[in-house]
């Protein structure tokens, strides 16, 4: 997709990137429910990826912005991934959800999240030097892994599960093996050594 906003139809369509990085077949995602109201604004686009690229930044590989999991993201959420379209506990979740609830419960993460990042940054998250962001984040990050339970949670597991199966992920930031290959049951690991993409347990998300 280019970088202009998305149409309608094009968020729609999304739907067969979203089933092709997931595995998830096509049709079941095509059955579920789709709101026209989840299509981002330019500016909620641009917001997740330069998000995605803070919490998973450039390196000897490209980031996570680098590689396109913003739009990822956006797929996911709108396709409940990760139990995102599942109802809230109202009773545990923060209450600056309140606003931005769907009629069934569930979150509008964009919504929700571009509003809170404004608000942390006392306006214009977007518009703050690259350190101060990265700063508002940060704490926003740690403020969130500190309640039980939070949207910023879901979120970032959207951006760590998109990077982490994107080619850019799975085959330069972790070492690939194609399977089946030579088993090992016990590998010296030495300090710095990168993760197998094949080996699951040993790639922690969150």
């Amino acid at each position: 997709m280019g970088q202009a906003g998305w149409t309608r139809r094009e968020f729609a369509g999304g739907v067969a990137l979203l089933a092709a990085v997931v595995g998830m077949p096509a049709v079941v995602a095509t059955l579920s429910k789709q709101d026209e109201a989840d299509a981002p604004s330019d500016r909620q686009r641009a917001m997740i990826r330069d998000i995605s690229q803070l919490v998973i930044p450039r390196t000897g590989t490209p980031g996570a912005g680098d590689v396109g999991v913003g739009d990822f993201v956006i797929l996911a959420l709108a396709h409940g991934l990760d139990k995102s379209r599942m109802p809230l506990a109202r009773d545990t979740a923060p209450a600056s959800v309140a606003g931005y609830l769907r009629s069934d419960d569930s979150l509008r993460h964009l919504d929700w999240l571009e509003a809170e990042l404004d608000r942390a940054a006392n306006g214009d998250w977007m518009g703050k030097p690259d350190a101060r962001r990265a700063a508002i984040l940060e704490r926003f990050d740690a403020e969130a892994f500190a309640a039980k339970d939070h949207p910023w949670k879901t979120v970032k597991g959207l951006i760590l599960t998109g990077y982490y199966t994107s080619q850019t992920g799975g085959a330069q930031e972790l070492r690939y093996e194609l399977t089946p290959g030579r088993f090992d049951p016990a590998v010296a690991v030495k300090p710095g050594e990168r993760a197998y993409s094949s080996d699951w347990t040993a790639v922690e998300f969150g």
